[in-house]
């Protein structure tokens, strides 16, 4: 359960001696009021908190086999302090409370850490002071229970009113497709938090593309462990309405195309030979995948377009660190003005979401610059 202040300069609040109340597996919807409720979904594969931590307003949840609604909520707490409560979906370990198969705690120097991926789409109700948001937490140990210590990675993708995050403005980076101002503040932990400058309801990203940056500013150590990935809500004043619609988690998920010797060609100058990693999470007819290229070639890439083709004719809805075009079943991926030049050994990512119908199976013949990854 969240510990912590959210706004600069307060003091950190005290442990919450409450216990998280464990409910069966959600089937069909799952109504929680308990404070520290909880219940799992997709056989175990996530766990669902309420987690009414700093308010003693009722609050409800509706939860479903692919997220929840927060469906009752009387709160309002003053927006320069802490908020009410963090319902939230997650994978790993959560006081104790541990989802099946999410491959947690994980050691970020463990190469499985970079197929670490996750998703998920949210709904805003019209009124009410809150922030959506995913809740990342590493610790120096492989901890399974009580309080992580290391850092809390916070992913702002929506916020109203005058809430901000913990600490100050440290900078802006632009990651997973959007531009974020980056908060650092300590309560105990580094509480590390990116605050998108434009809303978003939907995300897809690799939990390290965030964790790599915090590391360079010198938050977070590659010897630390990730214990859990959450998504959720910090509600000041209402919160009913605020939905998380569907939430994924992947790890180790990634198929691996065979890098050919290295050769020059393609176009705009680039080296050729690559090496294509592709991770998808998926739902009924719907799905979101990131692409990692890989230039295995001895030059850099200096501009680049990736084509694939998809084999089951499914259909691409909106993209990011990428231009994406698709005709038929055949796609091409163009760079963008940030992320053109690839060096040697070095890697650029992009992802897209879409629609299936039938089946989703992953694209095949991977080019770039022309030349064949495969």
């Amino acid at each position: 359960m969240k510990m912590r202040m959210i706004t600069a300069g307060l003091a950190l609040l005290g442990s919450v001696a409450a216990s998280l109340v464990v409910g069966q597996a959600a089937h069909a919807d799952t109504t929680i009021c308990e404070k520290y409720g909880a219940t799992t979904i997709q056989g175990g594969k996530y766990v669902v908190i309420n987690n009414v931590w700093g308010s003693d307003a009722q609050q409800c949840i509706n939860v479903t086999n692919n997220g929840f609604t927060v469906t009752q909520a009387g709160h309002n707490k003053a927006q320069n302090g802490a908020p009410a409560a963090y319902p939230a979906v997650y994978a790993g370990c959560h006081y104790a409370n541990c989802s099946s198969g999410s491959g947690l705690p994980l050691s970020v120097s463990n190469s499985q850490f970079s197929s670490v991926q996750t998703s998920v789409s949210m709904s805003y109700p019209g009124s009410g002071v809150y922030d959506a948001a995913y809740d990342i937490w590493f610790d120096p140990t492989p901890r399974t229970d009580g309080q992580n210590t290391g850092a809390e990675l916070m992913v702002w993708l929506n916020h109203t009113g005058s809430v901000q995050p913990v600490g100050s403005r440290v900078g802006t980076v632009n990651i997973a497709g959007g531009t974020w101002d980056v908060w650092f503040g300590n309560t105990g932990w580094n509480v590390v938090s990116y605050v998108r400058t434009s809303p978003t309801n939907s995300i897809s990203f690799a939990v390290r593309d965030f964790y790599n940056d915090m590391v360079n500013r010198g938050y977070a150590q590659r010897s630390w462990y990730l214990t859990s990935v959450q998504a959720g809500f910090e509600p000041w004043v209402g919160g009913a309405g605020l939905a998380v619609n569907n939430f994924s988690y992947s790890i180790g998920g990634v198929v691996q195309s065979p890098s050919p010797s290295p050769t020059q060609g393609g176009n705009n100058g680039g080296g050729g030979a690559c090496r294509v990693s592709y991770s998808k999470n998926e739902w009924q007819g719907g799905f979101t995948a990131e692409v990692t290229v890989t230039n295995t070639s001895s030059s850099a890439v200096n501009g680049w377009n990736l084509g694939f083709s998809f084999p089951n004719n499914q259909q691409i809805t909106g993209y990011w660190n990428a231009d994406i075009s698709q005709s038929g079943s055949s796609v091409t991926a163009r760079n963008l003005s940030y992320n053109g030049s690839i060096p040697p050994g070095g890697t650029t990512s992009f992802g897209f979401q879409g629609t299936w119908n039938g089946s989703n199976g992953n694209p095949t013949n991977f080019t770039l610059n022309g030349t064949r990854c495969s």
